[in-house]
């Protein structure tokens, strides 16, 4: 006779696959979970594999159909392209909101293809500036805030006036999101466009094969005095709290894996929010390079890190 107290015993709680499942209620993954990352040239017909990220290429928009067709149900995010028209850059990064912008261009693509995939762009200037920071610069090449934001809101405009159906926010500028909800609000596309702050996003490590993918290095120095220091929550909490305030609609931690405290906290202090996670280009190629070496399995990890995060409070 088993010794095990009966209340002890929690086998039999997860025998069986089903019953595993009741115990993983919000750490499931749907496709209503996900977001399919773009990377778009300003080369109608390219196709530019990135070689620090092993199955990501950049796409010219003749391709996005294509690209997209197995993926109608996902989200979408489509990124700043890579190149800013004419291969000009400058230190307003007019490039972002040219007439000839390949994110719009591609939006519009997008809704003609797939006409209900959610479109999210991502908002920041770092691939179209010529210093290759997220905002304007001082002429001592710190950040001037005022004018970055309006810039940012700007932008933000013109990729909802093209279509998007959410503008994400990644500078961490302060104040961007009130700027760009107020901007969105005088344009008449404040109920049709949502804004999707990246509110906890870090100084981190983990970024470097999306700044190949992007081409959107900094020219000197580093993002450290925009972007959150990696060990603090406190900065988090009022840099999230700061967001909420200004109107964002939903709310998103990166990185994801080593910011988990960061996404619990987030999720309790703002429970009513969808919360996002951005798996980062670092973290993705960590998968699957180990994956590549035999050490893991590349479905497994990822599924487990995919549901670590939901674990954690992840909504997106």
């Amino acid at each position: 006779m088993d010794p095990t107290p009966a209340s002890h015993i929690l086998h039999s709680g997860y025998h069986h696959p089903v019953a595993r499942s009741w115990h993983q209620i919000g750490a499931s993954i749907h496709s209503e979970n996900l977001m399919y990352p773009l990377f778009i040239v300003d080369d109608d017909n390219a196709v530019e594999p990135v070689a620090s990220m092993p199955g990501v290429a950049r796409y010219g928009v003749n391709k996005l159909a294509e690209v997209l067709k197995p993926s109608r149900r996902r989200w979408s995010v489509v990124c700043p392209p890579v190149r800013s028209p004419g291969g000009e850059k400058d230190g307003r990064g007019s490039g972002a909101d040219h007439p000839d912008n390949a994110v719009a261009k591609a939006i519009r693509v997008i809704k003609a293809c797939c006409p209900s995939l959610l479109v999210a762009c991502d908002v920041c200037l770092c691939p179209h500036t010529s210093h290759g920071h997220c905002g304007i610069l001082n002429e001592d090449q710190t950040i001037n805030n005022p004018p970055s934001i309006a810039r940012l809101a700007e932008v933000a405009l013109f990729y909802a006036r093209a279509g998007a159906d959410v503008v994400a926010p990644s500078d961490m500028m302060d104040g961007r999101v009130a700027a760009i909800k107020s901007a969105l609000a005088a344009a008449g596309l404040a109920s049709r466009c949502s804004v999707l702050s990246y509110a906890a996003k870090f100084a981190s490590g983990f970024y470097g094969p999306f700044r190949d993918a992007a081409r959107s290095g900094p020219a000197f120095g580093d993002r450290r005095h925009y972007q959150l220091p990696p060990g603090s929550n406190g900065l988090a909490q009022r840099a999230v709290a700061r967001d909420v305030a200004e109107g964002a609609d939903m709310l998103m931690v990166k990185p994801g894996m080593a910011y988990l405290d960061i996404v619990r906290q987030t999720k309790d202090q703002f429970p009513q929010y969808p919360l996002f996670i951005y798996q980062v280009s670092g973290e993705y190629a960590m998968l699957h390079h180990a994956a590549s070496q035999g050490a893991v399995d590349l479905k497994v990890v990822l599924m487990e890190s995919l549901m670590s995060m939901r674990r954690a409070g992840e909504a997106g």
